[in-house]
C-alpha cells in the first residue's frame, strides 16, 4: 500500500487578511474591488480545491470585518460579554449595544443569521454594493438618528441599538475568542488533506450553546435587568432573521407573560415559525386577545423571499400567523435585511408611537394568472384591508 508520509502531504494554504496583498482595493464608492480589474469585485473560486477557495474567502472576510467593526464602534456602539461574568479570557459570545442603552426609552434588538458574523448583514452585498450596505452600519445610524426626531420627544439618544450575535457561537481555545463556523472551518490545519476539526465541551460558551440558547441569554442576561442595564419602562422592538427571528419568537411564545408589556413590535425576515407548531395551543398558546398569537397577529409583520416590489402583499400570512410582504429579494435570505430595513424601521417607528395600534388583517387574493413566454403560470396578488385599530 503506497502511504504519504506528512512532510509529503500539501501544507495548508494561508492568505493574509489584508486587502492588498489578497490582490484588492477600496475604490472611492466604498467597494472591494480588484487591483487587475477594477470593475469586478470578489472572485470567491480561484483554485480548483475547495479548500484554497474557502481561506481566501475567509481572509477576505476578516478584511471585511476589520472595516465595519470600528465604523460601528464610531456610531457608539460598544461590546458586551456573554455570559456577563464571562470576563476577558473565559468562553464567551460578544455583543454590541449602543452606549444609551441604560438611558433609552426604547430599544432595537436584532437577532441575524447563524451563518452571519457580528455586524454583518450579507457578505455578498458588501462585494455588490458597498461595505456600510451589506454590514449594519447603515442600519445603525439610521436608528441611533431616531432619538432626534418628533416622534421621540426630541431627545437625543433615546432610542438604544442590541446587535445580538447569533453567528459567534464557538469558542476558540487558541486565539481566546468566538467564531462563526466558517471561521471555524477555516482554522489552519496541519495539512490541505486534513478534515475539519471537530467541537468538544472547551468550545461550547455556556448559556450560548447554539443560537437558541444565545436568544434566551440576550434576553434573560441583559433585557431582564430591568432598571440596571436598562429603564424599567423601556419599550422593545425586535427585529429577527430566519433562525434568529426564529429563536425570539419560541422564547417569547413560552415567557409571553413575563414579556408582554415590554415588547413594542416584531418585524421578520424570511420567518421560519408556523402557526401550527410555535403559535399552536400544543406550544402553550392560547387565541386570547392578551395572548402571544394575538400579539403576532396584530403588531408583528414578516418580509419574505419574493421578486415582487417591496412592500407588496404576500400570501404567506395565514401559515405565519402575520401579515407578510415582498422583500424585493428573490433568491439570498441574507439579503432581506439589506434592502427592507428601511421599511421594517418605518414599521416600527409607527407601532411604537402608538401603543393601541394594530396590524391591519391583509387578505390576499388571486384574481387571475398570466402565461409568460415559456408557459409557466404568474400569479397576479392583490391585498385587501380588513383589520381597524384596537
Amino acid at each position: 500500500m503506497f502511504v504519504y508520509r506528512k512532510e509529503d502531504l500539501p501544507k495548508d494554504p494561508v492568505f493574509p487578511a489584508e486587502l492588498d496583498k489578497l490582490g484588492y482595493f477600496m475604490n472611492d464608492n466604498d467597494q472591494i474591488r480588484r487591483i487587475s480589474n477594477p470593475e469586478q469585485d470578489f472572485q470567491f473560486k480561484t483554485n480548483r480545491n475547495p479548500r484554497w477557495n474557502e481561506l481566501q474567502r475567509e481572509a477576505m472576510n476578516e478584511c471585511i470585518r476589520k472595516l465595519v467593526s470600528p465604523r460601528l464602534r464610531n456610531l457608539g456602539l460598544v461590546t458586551l460579554h456573554l455570559p456577563l461574568n464571562s470576563g476577558p479570557t473565559k468562553p464567551h459570545v460578544p455583543i454590541l449595544v449602543s452606549k444609551n442603552l441604560s438611558t433609552a426609552s426604547r430599544i432595537i434588538l436584532v437577532f441575524g443569521e447563524p451563518i452571519q458574523d457580528l455586524g454583518i448583514w450579507a457578505y455578498r452585498t458588501v462585494g455588490a454594493e458597498n461595505i456600510n450596505a451589506g454590514s449594519a452600519v447603515d442600519f445603525a445610524k439610521a436608528v441611533l438618528e431616531r432619538g432626534e426626531n418628533e416622534n421621540n420627544g426630541g431627545k437625543k439618544g433615546d432610542v438604544a441599538l442590541v446587535l445580538a450575535n447569533t453567528g459567534q457561537l464557538i469558542w476558540h481555545c487558541a486565539t481566546g475568542r468566538a467564531l462563526s463556523i466558517n471561521s471555524w472551518l477555516a482554522q489552519p490545519r496541519p495539512s490541505a488533506v486534513e478534515s475539519a476539526p471537530g467541537e468538544t465541551k472547551r468550545n461550547k460558551i455556556p448559556g450560548n450553546e447554539n443560537w437558541q440558547a444565545h436568544v434566551g441569554s440576550v434576553f434573560n442576561g441583559i433585557l431582564s435587568a430591568r432598571g440596571q442595564l436598562f429603564r424599567k419602562d423601556a419599550k422593545i422592538d425586535v427585529i429577527g432573521v430566519a433562525e434568529g427571528g426564529l429563536g425570539a419568537v419560541r422564547y417569547l411564545a413560552l415567557n409571553w407573560n413575563t414579556w408582554r408589556s415590554h415588547i413594542s413590535a416584531i418585524c421578520l425576515a424570511n420567518p421560519l415559525h408556523t402557526k401550527t407548531t410555535e403559535l399552536a395551543p400544543s406550544y402553550g398558546q392560547s387565541g386570547e386577545t392578551d395572548s402571544f398569537v394575538a400579539f403576532i397577529a396584530s403588531r408583528c409583520r414578516a418580509y419574505l423571499l419574493s421578486n415582487e416590489p417591496l412592500g407588496l402583499p404576500l400570501f404567506d400570512a395565514p401559515e405565519h400567523g402575520c401579515n407578510c410582504y415582498s422583500s424585493g429579494e428573490a433568491l439570498n435570505v441574507e439579503c432581506i435585511m439589506p434592502k427592507a430595513w428601511p421599511n421594517m424601521l418605518k414599521w416600527l417607528d409607527r407601532a411604537y408611537a402608538d401603543p393601541d395600534y394594530c396590524e391591519e388583517q391583509l387578505e390576499v387574493v388571486q384574481i387571475g394568472t398570466e402565461v409568460d413566454a415559456t408557459g409557466t403560470e404568474a400569479s397576479t396578488e392583490v391585498g385587501t384591508e380588513a383589520g381597524t385599530k384596537g
